[in-house]
C-alpha cells in the first residue's frame, strides 16, 4: 500500500463569497473553525469550492492565500482537475509553487475519455509534478467512471497516492480494495463507514465543513475499533449528510454555513441558493444535531 497523504477526516472546503468576490475574511473564519476542531486536511478549490466558476487568477489567489493562513498546520490539497490536460498540468504547477501539500485531481469531464485516455491524463499531470496527487472519481458529474484495472495502472505512476472514490459502487470499490496498492478516501459522507470498513483511510467530506469534529470522530472510532461506537455515530449523522445532497453540492452546505454564521449564502450561476423547503430541511436538522 503506498503511504496516504492524510489519513482520517478531510474537509472540502466551499468557497465563501460576498458580493461576487472571495469572501477571503469568510475564508480564514473558516480554515480557523477547521483547524481548531483538529482536521487533519483541506481541499481548496474542489468541486464543494465551486471551481468550475473561479478565474484563472481567482483559483491562483485562493490556493496561495489558503496556503499562507494554514501555515502548515495541516495538509493543504488543491484541487487541479480539468477536462483539458495541459490546462490541468497549469494548475496543478501553479498549486506547487504556492505551497500546496498534495493536488485532487478529476477525471476528465464532458469531452471525457476512455480507459486509455484517462491513464495517459494522468500521467501527463503525474509527470509534470512532483505533489502527490489524489485521483477524484465521480461519475454523477463527469459521467466517467474509473474501472478497478484503470487504478490498478494509475498506482504504478510514481505520484499518484490516493483514490477518492465517489461512484457509489460498493462492488467495484471492493474490487479496487482488494486489487490496487492506492489509499482510498470516501467522497461521499453517506458512505463513510461501508469504505473504512473496505479498508479506507478516510473521507474527504462535505459535511465536515459544519461538522468537522463528528467526521474525525467517526474515522477514530473506527480506527480504534470502536465498531458500535463508530456506527452509531455515523448513523446520527446520516439524515444530515443526505440532506446536504438534496440539491446540487454545495447548495445545502452554504444554506447551513451561513445559518451559522460562517459565511454569506451566496454562490456563483449556474448555482442558485436554497430554494425554501430545502433549507428548512436541512437547517432544522442541523439545529436539532446541535441541540
Amino acid at each position: 500500500m503506498k503511504q496516504p497523504l492524510f489519513t482520517g477526516a478531510c474537509t472540502a472546503l466551499i468557497t465563501p463569497f460576498k458580493n461576487g468576490k472571495i469572501d477571503y475574511r469568510s475564508l480564514d473564519r473558516i480554515i480557523e473553525f477547521q483547524i481548531d476542531y483538529g482536521i487533519r486536511a483541506l481541499v481548496i478549490s474542489g468541486t464543494t469550492g465551486e471551481a468550475p466558476a473561479l478565474s484563472y487568477s481567482e483559483h491562483r489567489n485562493l490556493i496561495k492565500h489558503a496556503a499562507k493562513r494554514i501555515n502548515g498546520r495541516a495538509k493543504l490539497i488543491a484541487g487541479t482537475g480539468s477536462n483539458d490536460t495541459e490546462k490541468a498540468v497549469k494548475i496543478s504547477k501553479y498549486a506547487a509553487d504556492y505551497g500546496a501539500d498534495g493536488l485532487l485531481v478529476v477525471t476528465p469531464y464532458y469531452n471525457k475519455a476512455n480507459k486509455e485516455g484517462i491513464f495517459c491524463h494522468y500521467q501527463k499531470i503525474n509527470d509534470s509534478t512532483t505533489l502527490p496527487i489524489i485521483v477524484y472519481n465521480v461519475p454523477t458529474r463527469t459521467c466517467v467512471n474509473i474501472s478497478p484495472d484503470v487504478y490498478t495502472r494509475l498506482a504504478s505512476l510514481s505520484n499518484i497516492c490516493g483514490i477518492k472514490e465517489a461512484s457509489s459502487n460498493l462492488s467495484d470499490l471492493a474490487t479496487t480494495a482488494s486489487t490496487c496498492a492506492l489509499p482510498i478516501y470516501s467522497g461521499n459522507d453517506d458512505l463513510l463507514l461501508p469504505v473504512l470498513s473496505l479498508g479506507g483511510s478516510g473521507v474527504i467530506s462535505v459535511m465536515s465543513n459544519i461538522f468537522p469534529h463528528i467526521s474525525i470522530e467517526i474515522c477514530k472510532l473506527f480506527e480504534c475499533n470502536k465498531i458500535d461506537e463508530a456506527r452509531e455515530l455515523y448513523f446520527k449523522y446520516l439524515r444530515f449528510s443526505k440532506l446536504l445532497f438534496s440539491d446540487i453540492n454545495p447548495i445545502p452546505i452554504k444554506a447551513v454555513m451561513a445559518y451559522a454564521g460562517l459565511c454569506e449564502n451566496e454562490l456563483r450561476l449556474p448555482l442558485l441558493t436554497a430554494d425554501s423547503t430545502i433549507y428548512e430541511n436541512v437547517v432544522r436538522e442541523y439545529k436539532m444535531l446541535i441541540k
